[in-house]
C-alpha cells in the first residue's frame, strides 16, 4: 500500500511539475505576445512624434519660402515669387487652354523724387502705386515687384482688348496720384506694357515681351507730355 501511495504521490508531483512547467511556458508565451503590442505602442508614439516634427518643419519651410518670395516693403511677391506664380499659371493655361494677360509697369519720375526728397518719400510713392494696383485686380490675379520701380500683374481670362483697357485704366489712376513732400506737391505715373498668355506662352519670353511693350509705351508717354 505504501508503494501504491508513494506511486500516486509521485505521479501527483509529476503532474504538479508539469503544470508548473506549463504555467511558466504560458507566462513566457504571454510575455512574448505582449512584446509586439508594447513595441507597436512605442512605434505609434514615435510615428506621432515624427509627424509632429515633420509638420513643424514643413510649416517652417513654407514660412522661409514665403519670406524669400515676398517684398517686405510692399507686402507683395518679389521677382522670384512672381516668376514662380507666372510659371504655374502658364502650366495651367497650357493644360486647360485657358487665357490670361501679363502687364509690366514702370513707375515714372521715381528717381527724381528719391533724389530730392529721400527714399522714404520714394517708398511712400511705391506704396501708393501698389494700393492702386491692388484695387484694380481680382483675388485670383497676382501682383509682384520685379525690382526697383518695376511691377508686374498676372491677370486671368482677359481678351487682348480688355488687357489693353486695363493697362490704360491703371495708367490713368496712377497719373492722378499726388504727394506732398517738403511743402511741395509732386505727381507720378506708370507706363504699362501688355503681353497675352496662351497655350504657347513661355514665362521668360512673356516677361520680355511685356517689358519691351512697356518701354515702347514709356517713349509714347514722353512725347505725349
Amino acid at each position: 500500500m505504501k508503494k501504491k501511495t508513494g506511486g500516486v504521490a509521485s505521479r501527483a508531483a509529476k503532474r504538479q511539475k508539469r503544470a508548473a512547467a506549463g504555467g511558466k511556458a504560458l507566462v513566457r508565451r504571454a510575455a512574448q505576445l505582449t512584446l509586439p503590442a508594447a513595441a507597436g505602442h512605442d512605434a505609434k508614439a514615435e510615428i506621432r512624434r515624427l509627424k509632429t516634427q515633420l509638420a513643424r518643419a514643413t510649416a517652417r519651410i513654407e514660412e522661409l519660402q514665403a519670406a524669400a518670395e515676398t517684398d517686405f516693403l510692399l507686402g507683395i511677391s518679389n521677382r522670384r515669387g512672381f516668376e514662380r506664380e507666372l510659371g504655374r499659371a502658364i502650366s495651367f493655361i497650357q493644360r486647360y487652354h485657358a487665357s490670361g494677360a501679363l502687364i509690366v509697369l514702370d513707375v515714372d519720375r521715381l528717381k527724381p523724387i528719391n533724389d530730392k526728397f529721400g527714399h522714404a518719400a520714394g517708398d511712400e510713392v511705391l506704396k501708393a502705386v501698389v494700393a492702386v494696383l491692388s484695387r484694380q485686380i481680382r483675388s485670383s490675379d497676382v501682383i509682384g515687384r520685379l525690382g526697383g520701380d518695376e511691377f508686374a500683374l498676372l491677370l486671368w481670362n482677359l481678351s487682348e482688348t480688355d488687357a489693353h483697357a486695363k493697362a490704360a485704366a491703371l495708367e490713368e489712376d496712377i497719373d492722378r496720384l499726388s504727394f506732398a513732400f517738403a511743402g511741395g506737391t509732386v505727381g507720378t505715373g506708370v507706363s504699362a506694357g501688355v503681353s497675352l498668355l496662351g497655350p504657347q506662352s513661355e514665362a521668360g519670353r512673356a516677361l520680355a515681351d511685356a517689358d519691351r511693350a512697356m518701354y515702347v509705351r514709356k517713349a509714347q508717354r514722353r512725347h505725349e507730355t
